[in-house]
């Protein structure tokens, strides 16, 4: 009887043994796999390929499209490598030519700078510009009419209805700060609204994400949130300066102060003219905030992400003032009362 539980209780560790030898092996040959998967398909006789990636494939077809053009080993392990880069959605559509030498990481590079598509079109809108300076850009380069883009952004209700963000501004108001500024694909024969209700669409997805949450800590709307942003977009030339000029004003409001900023003023003229003159300080317009206390009505340029976070997120400072540094650095000098800022007028 003893002898009979000895043998099964060998057996009982055999068994054991062998399925601990085996998950090893499985691991073993699991972490080979992996490693082969990311390699490139043929170092020693490249061959180049070309292929073509439609507008708005997943990073499922585009492995897909890879595997089939003999580029990758594998399609789970373009998507793990996909994923673990986390640029998923920075795959662009288009005509490449790859070789068959590129490592998956090196295949994943080119698809994220573009290909060639005859039917597609990129454009880019920088931040801080106008809806004029936009009409005018996208019309230059044959994306848009411009009479009919001004028209359909002339005025929020041809697409709130689609936006309810929209409903939250003012009636009638267009949609200046509203168009996000970014790198867009789109193909040739897109409309203008459809144009538009991308940018828009592109606008609501950073504000909710990245404005909205911190709005509870003031007594903003969304159309004075997003007109505070175009302010300090068009103030601000350097990132770690945009809290420090969102400071200033939120300051100068508290205290009731003019916000007295040259952007409002160049808005009002419809120019944007370097050196201001004191004739200039004077024009009679609700967007001169030299002589208007408050907010600008609405805004006065599209906003990017990091002057939207700033509009919400003022530096913890008491600024009341800030000056061009005139070195060049694109920097400001700052000051908290109005001696400290005369004195800080650079010496000529």
């Amino acid at each position: 009887m003893l002898e009979t539980t000895n043998v099964k209780k060998k057996n009982k560790i055999k068994r054991i043994l062998i399925i601990l030898i085996l998950i090893v092996g499985i691991l073993i040959v699991g972490k080979v796999y992996y490693d082969w998967g990311f390699t490139a398909v043929d170092i020693e006789n490249p061959k180049d390929v070309s292929v073509e990636i439609p507008f708005g494939s997943s990073s499922n077809r585009i492995a897909n499209i890879l595997k089939e053009k003999g580029l990758i080993k594998s399609e789970l392990i373009f998507k793990i490598a996909v994923k673990k880069s986390d640029i998923g959605e920075e795959l662009k559509a288009g005509k490449y030519i790859l070789s068959t030498d590129m490592d998956i990481y090196k295949i994943i590079d080119e698809l994220t700078k573009g290909g060639k598509n005859e039917n597609v079109i990129r454009f880019t809108i920088p931040e801080g510009y106008e809806i004029q300076q936009i009409a005018d850009k996208l019309a230059n380069e044959g994306v848009v009419d411009k009479e009919r883009f001004l028209e359909l952004t002339s005025n929020k209700k041809y697409f709130e209805d689609k936006h309810p963000i929209l409903k939250e501004l003012k009636e009638g108001q267009c949609l200046e700060g509203f168009l996000f500024p970014s790198t867009y694909e789109i193909y040739t024969n897109t409309t203008e609204e459809d144009i538009i209700d991308k940018m828009l669409s592109k606008f609501e997805e950073v504000f909710e994400r990245s404005v909205r949450p911190h709005m509870d800590k003031y007594d903003f709307t969304v159309n004075e949130v997003v007109t505070l942003a175009s302010i300090i977009e068009r103030e601000s030339k350097l990132d770690e300066e945009r809290e420090l000029i969102s400071a200033v004003f939120h300051n100068r409001l508290n205290k009731g102060m003019l916000l007295e900023s040259c952007a409002t003023v160049q808005y009002a003229l419809g120019e944007r003219k370097e050196v201001l003159s004191k004739k200039d300080l004077k024009i009679d317009s609700e967007y001169n905030t030299y002589i208007h206390e408050g907010l600008p009505p609405t805004p006065i340029a599209s906003p990017g992400e990091k002057s939207l976070i700033a509009a919400v997120n003022p530096a913890d400072v008491d600024y009341l003032y800030f000056r061009t540094k005139e070195d060049g650095t694109g920097g400001h000098i700052f000051s908290r009362t109005y001696e400290e800022h005369l004195k800080a007028k650079p010496k000529k």
